[in-house]
């Protein structure tokens, strides 16, 4: 007994406070904002891209072709090239009503592959072949093709995006793509301006492959969160070298070059069916970020879903973009079908954050 009095005087109670109580807190807490920490200490771990060389965009509806080619450095054609829009689809149907209307009147051929596997593995109805009868005024352009998924539980989401791009690269060989054709490759919700199509496909000598920059908005057309989306990119194909992708293929960018409205939804079932079924589901880390509630209320605030801090790699830049998404309320250089229906659409217009349960 004696020896057991002795340890007990001999142990600090600031030593048992640290072990006890301060510790355990300090994991907890890692555990809770762990990522936030991550991605707040990025700019002393992680090094910022290649800046892109960008080119000046040109453009007003009143100035002919000729004159906007010689602008931007480049010659007139004496006919348009064919352009092909190749997607990969989910069930983002308004987005893509709204892409393939601002499109058409340029497009040769729209490429869509559809799957009965999100990213990560969960089964999917066939949600385009479902709304087919939505997008008869393209029928007669569309190639449309289904591919099965792997359904492999706890594999990186980003192997079966990868599968599913190549298939994407058979699918634009049936379509009939040749060389010097136009390529856009981009997600459903990044939109390319037509008059931005319209110039590539008239104009000699433009590069091989561009980045398009795009305003970027998040859940609607009210929260502008900055100009800096760039992974869309039109390409001029070449048979046997020209790969479907979503990563950075070249160093020129294209300014003011369309829209991206990332997860642009209508119903409050199509976000939750978003977060689980996208590359980056690892963000859910709590299942309270799925609850309808609260992405309502985030919606309406402008703030992220997954509880993140801004992805940049200054501090001066993530300190910047701390917080909600300040609202915009310009509907000005908006996609034309979006204004022209905008009933239809109104909840991706400003104003107009409640959507509905699904």
């Amino acid at each position: 007994m004696s020896r057991i009095r002795c340890l007990v005087r001999g142990i600090d109670l600031k030593s048992l406070l640290l072990c006890f109580v301060l510790i355990p807190l300090c994991i907890f807490g890692v555990y809770l904002h762990g990522q936030k920490i991550t991605y707040f200490l990025r700019p002393l771990w992680d090094r910022p891209p290649k800046p892109f060389t960008e080119i000046t965009h040109y453009y007003n509806e009143n100035v002919t072709m000729e004159t906007l080619c010689k602008l931007h450095g480049w010659g007139i054609r004496e006919y348009p090239r064919r352009v092909f829009d190749a997607v990969l689809f989910s069930n983002e149907v308004d987005m893509l009503q709204i892409r393939w209307n601002e499109l058409y009147p340029y497009v040769t051929q729209f490429v869509l592959l559809e799957s009965n596997s999100t990213f990560t593995g969960i089964p999917k109805p066939l949600y385009f072949a479902i709304n087919r009868d939505k997008f008869k005024f393209i029928e007669p352009r569309l190639t449309y093709g289904t591919i099965g998924g792997r359904f492999k539980k706890g594999e990186n989401p980003f192997i079966e995006e990868a599968y599913q791009r190549v298939a994407l690269d058979q699918l634009l060989r049936i379509a009939g793509i040749e060389e010097d054709d136009l390529l856009i490759m981009s997600d459903v919700d990044e939109i390319p301006s037509r008059h931005t199509v319209d110039l590539l496909r008239w104009c000699n000598d433009i590069p091989p492959v561009l980045h398009l920059r795009l305003r970027n908005y998040l859940y609607s057309f009210e929260y502008h969160v900055d100009d800096n989306s760039w992974r869309a990119s039109i390409h001029r194909y070449k048979p046997g070298v020209t790969r479907y992708a979503h990563f950075r293929q070249t160093d020129l960018l294209l300014s003011d070059a369309g829209w991206h409205c990332s997860f642009c939804f209508r119903e409050i079932s199509d976000f939750i069916f978003k977060m689980k079924a996208y590359s980056h589901t690892d963000r859910v880390r709590f299942s309270h970020y799925l609850n309808p509630k609260r992405i309502q209320d985030i919606i309406c605030e402008g703030t992220n879903l997954f509880d993140m801090l801004p992805e940049e790699y200054t501090f001066r830049e993530m300190i910047g973009k701390l917080g909600a998404v300040p609202r915009s309320y310009s509907a000005v250089h908006l996609p034309a079908y979006l204004l022209q229906n905008a009933e239809k659409y109104k909840y991706l217009l400003p104003g107009n954050c409640m959507r509905g349960s699904g």
